[in-house]
């Protein structure tokens, strides 16, 4: 058993998984009571009269390909929420384990953590260098209760990405200490490549990726946890039996064959471009006080009133996220990269404020 196992939940490691229904296809279904008819108009490929194969083979094969793995280091989930929450079930007792995040960031790292019961300790991103890991203050954080460090990069609202050097030296720092998860669900959008192949080199990384972004399938809820695999078979125990849908299946199988991973790339230099039009004039606007930079497909703003500024993109017919309720980022909004059209209507929406506010002063 790898080390970093070590610092799992006794529990968990000795936990004998559900027995689910054997598969084996070869076989007429008279072993998990399932309808032997299909339901009118069912027009799936397998049936959603039958429950659908647990980790099926030819997904877990085609996302491995996909993300430039071997098989055996995936675990496919519902997103990548389900990756974070399988963590945090595994690793941390509840009243007595902690998590450490790095804020401002994605807001399920706590709500996960709280949920188990598990504390969280927080490390602020250095905002005066552009949101950068603060890796001194992460591994002085550290303490024998400490189980996860989730760092997200590019980092959700922020934008940036984290310097894969300083992710390193925090996996090297913390072996056999704590598991840490980069997550990379808006990495397609960065240009640069996944810190995976870093697995070879480090038992305590784990990757998150995610479909519902550059391949457009946040609806079919579907990602990847990809990790040392006695990781993976020890997250397996902890997942549901059938936490995949027939219909996901289907879908990632459909939606990320060659033909559709050419479209993909496609919109990506779309939403690459439009990013860089919506930076350049939104940075021009006496509405904005600044636009940070974005390896993702979002932007973060700060405004000079924010509140005029929700109000002037929902006046558009248009809704954009408002961050203010988070200490780190007051008068800061978050908008996700839209179509041309959308985006425009956006940055004219923001500029009759910001003439209305110059023709009050």
């Amino acid at each position: 058993m790898i080390r970093i196992l070590d610092r799992a939940r006794p529990d968990i490691l000795t936990l004998r998984p559900y027995e689910h229904a054997a598969w084996e296809p070869s076989l007429e279904r008279l072993h998990a009571n399932e309808m032997p008819w299909r339901a009118t108009e069912d027009a799936t490929h397998a049936g959603l009269n039958r429950y659908p194969e647990p980790q099926p083979g030819e997904l877990i094969q085609h996302l491995a390909e996909l993300y430039g793995v071997e098989p055996r280091n995936v675990l496919a989930g519902r997103g990548s929420d389900e990756g974070i929450d399988l963590l945090v079930r595994a690793f941390c007792r509840a009243g007595t384990d902690s998590v450490v995040i790095c804020p401002p960031t994605f807001g399920m790292y706590k709500v996960s953590a709280r949920i188990q019961g598990a504390d969280v300790i927080e490390v602020p991103l250095i905002k005066e260098q552009g949101y950068a890991l603060d890796v001194e203050r992460v591994l002085a954080a550290w303490n024998e209760n400490v189980k996860l460090v989730f760092l997200c990069s590019p980092n959700n609202p922020t934008g940036n990405v984290l310097d894969r050097n300083a992710i390193e030296s925090v996996c090297r720092e913390l072996a056999d200490k704590a598991i840490v998860v980069v997550d990379e669900a808006y990495i397609e959008f960065a240009g640069v490549d996944s810190i995976a192949p870093a697995l070879q080199q480090f038992e305590n990384l784990v990757v998150l990726r995610t479909l519902s972004k550059a391949y457009a399938l946040a609806g079919a809820r579907c990602g990847a946890l990809i990790a040392h695999p006695q990781i993976v078979e020890l997250l397996a125990r902890v997942i549901t039996p059938y936490a995949l849908p027939v219909q996901t299946i289907e879908a990632v199988m459909t939606f990320t064959n060659s033909t559709h991973r050419a479209d993909a790339a496609k919109r990506i230099k779309t939403i690459l471009g439009e990013r860089t039009r919506l930076m350049s004039e939104l940075s021009r606007s006496r509405a904005i006080r600044h636009v940070w930079a974005s390896d993702a497909n979002f932007v973060l703003i700060e405004c000079v009133d924010a509140q005029a500024v929700m109000q002037a993109a929902i006046g558009a017919g248009l809704i954009i996220r408002d961050l203010r309720s988070s200490p780190a980022l007051p008068d800061c909004l978050r908008i996700s990269v839209g179509t041309a059209e959308q985006n425009t209507r956006l940055l004219r929406a923001i500029d009759a404020i910001a003439a209305t506010a110059g023709d009050a002063a």
